[in-house]
C-alpha cells in the first residue's frame, strides 16, 4: 500500500490475515475473481486443468497492471457440455450462479461494491449473466470476461481451423504459449463437427450435440507458440481495458 492509502499494485486476499484483508478492501474499487475449470476434459493433449492454469496465468498478468483485490481461482463451474469424459465436473447452473453470487455477497458485507470474474469458460457466461442482473438488484456491480469475444479480432488474422472453439487451434496455441510442457502435440488431433447442438458427445449414435470421441472440437495440429502470444496478449489488453473500466464507473 501506498503511504496515502490508496493501492499500489495487487492485492491477492488468501495471503493476507483477516485484519490485513479488512484494510486492503477499504483501499481496492474492485474484487477479481478468476475462473477456471481444474477437472475439465481437453482432449487427449492438454491436461483436465487446463482452463485452470490459463485463469491462473492471465489472473497474474493483468493484476501486475491494475491495482486490483484478487480472490482465489474458482476451480469448479458450469460445465454440462463435457460430461461424458471422465475427469470432467460441472456444477448445476443454479449452484454455480449461487456460489458466484454468494462469493460476491459475502465479500461485498466489507464494503466492496464491484466485482469482476476473469472467466476462461463458455458455457460458464450463461450462468454469469443471470447472476450479474440479480445482484444488481442488490447495489452489487458484478461483470465477467466473454472469452471468445475477448480475443476474437485478434484470432481473425491468424486462425487457420475450419472451425472451432475447445481444445482447437487457438486455445492450444494459447497453451503453447502460457506454458508449453503442458502441451503433447503429438497427441493433437484434427476433430470438427460442424453438425449437431450444443455440447460434445463420444457416442456416434447420438444426434443431439455435436460427434467428438476426442474431446476436441476443432484443429489443435495447427497450433503454434506465434498464435499463441497474439491470442493471449489480445486477451490481457482486453481484460485490462475492462477492469479499468469497471474500476471508474
Amino acid at each position: 500500500m501506498a503511504d496515502d492509502g490508496s493501492p499500489r499494485g495487487s492485492v491477492w486476499i488468501e495471503n493476507l490475515t483477516w485484519m490485513e484483508a479488512e484494510e486492503a478492501l477499504q483501499k481496492y474499487e474492485v474484487v477479481m475473481i478468476p475462473l477456471g475449470a481444474r477437472t475439465k476434459e481437453h482432449g487427449p493433449h492438454l491436461p483436465l486443468n487446463n482452463d485452470w492454469v490459463m485463469a491462473e496465468y492471465l489472473a497474474k498478468r493483468v493484476a501486475a497492471e491494475v491495482p486490483v483485490a484478487v480472490m482465489p481461482t474458482l476451480q469448479y463451474g458450469y460445465y454440462p457440455s463435457f460430461l461424458e469424459y471422465p475427469g470432467s465436473v460441472s456444477l448445476g447452473f443454479e449452484t454455480f450462479k449461487e456460489l458466484v453470487k454468494d462469493v460476491c455477497t459475502s465479500m461485498a458485507g466489507y464494503g466492496v461494491r464491484k466485482f469482476y470474474v476473469l472467466n476462461t469458460g463458455v458455457s460458464t457466461a450463461r450462468a454469469l449473466g443471470p447472476a450479474s442482473e440479480e445482484l444488481r438488484e442488490q447495489g452489487i456491480e458484478m461483470r465477467f470476461t466473454d472469452i471468445l469475444a475477448s480475443g476474437a479480432r485478434a484470432e481473425e488474422g491468424v486462425s487457420e481451423q475450419e472451425g472451432g472453439t475447445h481444445a482447437d487451434e487457438m486455445e492450444t496455441s494459447m497453451m503453447l504459449y502460457i506454458n508449453p510442457e503442458m502441451v503433447d502435440m503429438s497427441k493433437a488431433v484434427k476433430d470438427y463437427d460442424p453438425t449437431g447442438g450444443q455440447g460434445l458427445t463420444r457416442d456416434p449414435d447420438n444426434i443431439g450435440p455435436k460427434y467428438s470421441p476426442t474431446g476436441i472440437f476443432g484443429d489443435p495440429t495447427l497450433a503454434t507458440v506465434e498464435k499463441g502470444m497474439i491470442a493471449v496478449e489480445a486477451r490481457v489488453r482486453f481484460i485490462v481495458e475492462e477492469l479499468q473500466a469497471l474500476i471508474d464507473y
